[in-house]
């Protein structure tokens, strides 16, 4: 259970990892003001409401509603319990942990377990066959004649499967692992003899991982002429291809530094940029990328560039490709690539430097791309098919919001098929016009418009209802305020919620804890509870609050709780005028606890 692990180790370890750094390996977050926001994990968006504080570590989405610590991130991201979640941020802060708080029952189905677990041992043995043992000699000088060296060998953990039929069917039964779950898993493959062999034998191998670096299925690929030539573990629970990126787990904190993916067809292509010093580089599972793939991307990166092959196919695809992922908003740039190679035969010909400065960096702009690739669809010799070009390239540049981008595009086609600016001008005028985008659409503040706007809601609330949540939000940094409130009112908050609220919160005080909401929120239980304050912890407070503003947001709750009895006592002399018989003292009545309303509300 959670409570193996001591209340004071738990601390240390939410201290050690810092909520900011560990969203951002799941969410492109982006500094405004004191916060930071992005897009939420939790529910479809386009304009970023996921904010996150450093400053009391704690996260809130202003659409969903979903808020929490680090903790409470990783339950609902990773679908973790407590236990799991803590084992987790040990693991990665290097926090030691007591013995006997290893052990605990995972949120994954026993199957996926067993899956799990016979895919790492596969993956050590795979790789100690390759690197130290003869059967893997053959896929070992595969690696070798593809320049691969074995510092990266190891860093991917590329392996080797024997051409023996039963040989890693035998080490996983060894490993007491049932054959029936392996073969629906597709690590091994069930003969019609009902004899169960290695699915992958005779093929050097890639491992494939989630983005937590766990081994969720195998790639191999022949070294020698046989098809097919790439063959991948069956989709599964753990495993799909339409959701999976290959090197994920490596290439993420390189796409957060860079701020940029590179994008790659196939697994060899990322290694070997991987060992030129291109490390956040990315591939699709032998598919083209799916739309679930791109949007995983886009809650950490805004631009990604395609490298693909240059021959024909690979152009047909870089296109295809690039429409999917601008569709989804990123900004997309194209390798420079040349003469029909793929990325890996370019490093071997030309060496990494010419790599990165020749192709990486001296990436196409979509749209130079896009003006060059709509040439083959046209014979530029005849008049006709030139203007139905320069028509369709116009109305793609139409739609580029910088003024700058659209000129220079302009220019180009104006000096290429001698038409002057003025016309060309014209022209994206009117498809501009059509579209409804007369000037640049350009978001501003669109990190701070969510969040600016639900606080500006609350102004809507009756004034003793915004003092509470204000008094809240300051009671809940400084154990001062919390002290000087217990003593002028108590619990006498008048939203049931906010009463709650605070007496939690002064017995969290009064134990000893400190004035911090992320460890607050982890001892509330209730859900509702736990959403409520982090909702009201993500409130502006100043850093500096006089005693005279805490006693103003004292003075108008106080004067709210008079003014309710005031009115159960009206609503009482009320009754009694109704059952006396006097409809003119009971209407008088009335009109003064409607006014008494109108001025809460005010």
């Amino acid at each position: 259970m959670a409570n193996q692990i001591p209340e004071e180790t738990i601390d240390d370890i939410r201290k050690a990892n810092d909520i900011v750094d560990v969203i951002g390996e799941y969410v492109q977050l982006k500094k405004q003001g004191r916060n930071y926001f992005g897009l939420c994990p939790f529910h479809g968006e386009k304009t970023p409401s996921f904010s996150v504080t450093q400053e009391k570590q704690i996260f809130h989405c202003f659409g969903c509603g979903k808020g929490g610590n680090v903790v409470t991130f990783l339950m609902e991201m990773e679908n973790y319990s407590f236990h799991e979640a803590i084992l987790f941020l040990a693991d990665r802060s290097g926090v030691t942990l007591p013995e006997g708080s290893y052990k605990q029952e995972s949120s994954l189905t026993p199957e996926n377990q067993t899956i799990l677990s016979a895919s790492e041992w596969l993956t050590k043995l795979y790789h100690h066959l390759l690197r130290y043992t003869k059967d893997g000699k053959e896929g070992y000088q595969y690696f070798k004649d593809r320049g691969i060296s074995d510092e990266i060998v190891d860093l991917f953990q590329l392996g080797f499967a024997p051409n023996v039929k039963d040989f890693t069917a035998e080490f996983l039964k060894k490993k007491g692992f049932h054959q029936q779950v392996l073969v629906k898993a597709g690590l091994l493959t069930l003969q019609e003899d009902g004899n169960v062999t290695d699915r992958f034998r005779g093929r050097v191998i890639f491992p494939i991982r989630n983005h937590l670096g766990k081994t969720i299925g195998f790639s191999g690929r022949t070294v020698v002429d046989q098809e097919p030539k790439y063959l991948n573990s069956s989709e599964s629970e753990l495993f799909q291809k339409g959701k999976t990126l290959y090197n994920f787990d490596l290439a993420k904190k390189h796409i957060r530094k860079q701020n940029e993916a590179v994008l790659f067809e196939g697994y060899m292509d990322v290694i070997s940029a991987y060992q030129a010093g291109i490390k956040n580089g990315i591939a699709t599972m032998g598919t083209s990328l799916t739309e679930n793939q791109a949007k995983l991307l886009k809650r950490y990166v805004d631009t990604v560039i395609i490298c693909y092959d240059a021959d024909d196919a690979g152009i047909d695809a870089t296109f295809k490709v690039a429409s999917l992922l601008r569709k989804i908003g990123f900004q997309v740039k194209i390798a420079n690539l040349k003469n029909n190679l793929d990325p890996d035969e370019f490093i071997k010909q030309y060496g990494a430097d010419s790599f990165i400065n020749e192709v990486i960096k001296a990436s196409h702009t979509y749209m130079s791309f896009y003006m060059r690739y709509l040439k083959k669809n046209y014979n530029l010799s005849l008049e006709g098919d030139r203007i139905k070009y320069i028509e369709t390239v116009l109305k793609q540049i139409a739609g580029i919001e910088s003024s700058v981008e659209r000129e220079y595009y302009l220019k180009e086609l104006s000096n290429e098929y001698n038409v002057t600016m003025d016309t060309l001008v014209e022209e994206i005028q009117a498809h501009r016009q059509k579209m409804g985008v007369h000037k640049d659409k350009r978001e501003k503040n669109r990190y701070t418009n969510r969040a600016t706007n639900n606080y500006q809601s609350k102004k809507l609330l009756p004034a003793f209802h915004n003092a509470e949540r204000q008094l809240i939000a300051y009671m809940l940094q400084d154990i001062a305020i919390t002290d000087k409130v217990q003593e002028e009112i108590g619990a006498s908050f008048n939203i049931d919620e906010h009463k709650i609220v605070v007496t939690h919160l002064y017995a969290y005080y009064e134990e000893g804890n400190p004035a911090d909401v992320s460890l607050f929120v982890e001892k509330l239980t209730d859900e509702t509870l736990k959403q409520l304050v982090i909702e009201i912890a993500m409130i502006p407070v100043y850093d500096n609050i006089s005693d005279q503003e805490i006693n103003d947001y004292i003075r108008i709750i106080n004067a709210e709780s008079n003014d309710i009895a005031n009115i159960n006592q009206l609503k009482q002399q009320q009754k009694i005028a109704e059952q006396e018989n006097d409809p003119i003292k009971a209407a008088q009545i009335a009109m003064q606890i409607i006014e008494i309303r109108k001025q809460l509300l005010n």
